[in-house]
């Protein structure tokens, strides 16, 4: 049977078979969503094909304990967890990005209500059984920007060694303390505006399905420093001070913490940008790497990182058009 005739009878078979049916959304990964209308009502079909890397349970687990928090996942109406399907409550469209984009204004109101869900779910226990990383795994998942990124550009290997050395020993200094539970996607394209509901309900949360353990500064990360999108630094100022404040932080600790984890998720992101690209025939996402490459910049300019500034001063090239160009060259054609 094929995947679409499964979706078919999975819709079927929980009384969504006549629907009217469109491609919603894909992303970096195999999984993609439908919108679903019948009547009066709509609906979300998930397709996650198993084996791939994203696991429906997950986001089913994740999902029950955001909305036991009163926070806004997507509620689960239907599930197929041995062929990867799953029907939510389509939350809309109002996502964070597309209401930034027709009112800018309203920036600074989103992503306080977007921190305050943060602080809001680090502050509850977190579900059982989450994967942990070590400082030291952090820092290798970092190194992908030697194994794609720089490989891409140089068509060569290099010994990354030092590299995670340095970073795990950042981590290990600065962002290694108590662990709450992340989403890891955490930004602008993941995150909905649902005026209509109250308090923290009001931010729909999408994309969470690989929650784990981590630092209570990466989601915070990866809202301010956003691939896809430019915050207004007074905005990133003020929401950090928000976090800060919150969290009884000084100022000192939490910014040596903010860099480190920014510059790891930023040299994660150019590894796996190139990647998209390079394996799986995904151009598009070159074109955010520079943006990416003046978060990493801004990041490595904190002087407690300025050992790991060096090291990737010397082992990546900027992404210069004729370097993205290299990278470019190494994407496959799509499949006819």
């Amino acid at each position: 049977m094929t995947r679409q005739s499964r979706s078919i009878a999975f819709l079927a078979a929980n009384g969504w078979g006549d629907a009217r049916r469109a491609f919603l959304a894909g992303d970096a990964s195999d999984r993609s969503y439908d919108r679903l209308w019948l009547g009066g009502r709509r609906a979300v079909l998930m397709d996650a094909p198993p084996g791939k890397g994203d696991d429906p349970a997950d986001f089913i687990r994740i999902a029950r304990h955001l909305s036991a928090l009163g926070l806004s996942a997507p509620a689960i109406l239907a599930q197929d967890l041995d062929h990867g399907f799953l029907l939510l409550e389509d939350l809309g469209d109002a996502i964070f990005a597309r209401v930034l984009d027709a009112d800018p204004s309203q920036e600074a109101a989103l992503y306080a209500a977007a921190a305050g869900v943060l602080l809001h779910l680090q502050a509850a226990p977190p579900p059982p059984g989450l994967p942990d990383l070590s400082a030291q795994d952090w820092a290798a998942a970092a190194a992908f920007a030697l194994q794609w990124y720089r490989r891409g550009i140089t068509n060569s290997d290099c010994d990354s060694g030092d590299f995670v050395t340095c970073l795990t020993g950042l981590m290990q200094r600065h962002a290694d303390g108590p662990r709450v539970l992340i989403l890891r996607d955490y930004h602008a394209e993941n995150l909905l505006w649902l005026p209509e509901r109250a308090g923290l309900a009001r931010v729909g949360l999408l994309d969470f399905q690989l929650g784990q353990m981590g630092q209570p500064g990466y989601d915070l990360v990866s809202l301010l420093q956003d691939a896809r999108r430019d915050v207004d630094p007074a905005t990133e100022t003020a929401i950090k001070a928000q976090f800060r404040a919150a969290t009884g932080s000084t100022a000192t600790d939490f910014d040596s913490s903010y860099a480190v984890l920014g510059a790891q998720r930023a040299l994660r992101i150019l590894g796996i940008f190139a990647r998209l690209c390079m394996v799986a025939g995904k151009p598009g996402y070159l074109r955010l790497v520079p943006r990416v490459w003046g978060q990493l910049q801004r990041n490595l300019a904190h002087p407690a990182l300025a050992p790991l500034a060096r090291i990737c001063a010397d082992l990546l090239p900027p992404p210069t058009p004729e370097n993205l160009n290299r990278i470019a060259q190494s994407c496959p054609s799509p499949a006819p």
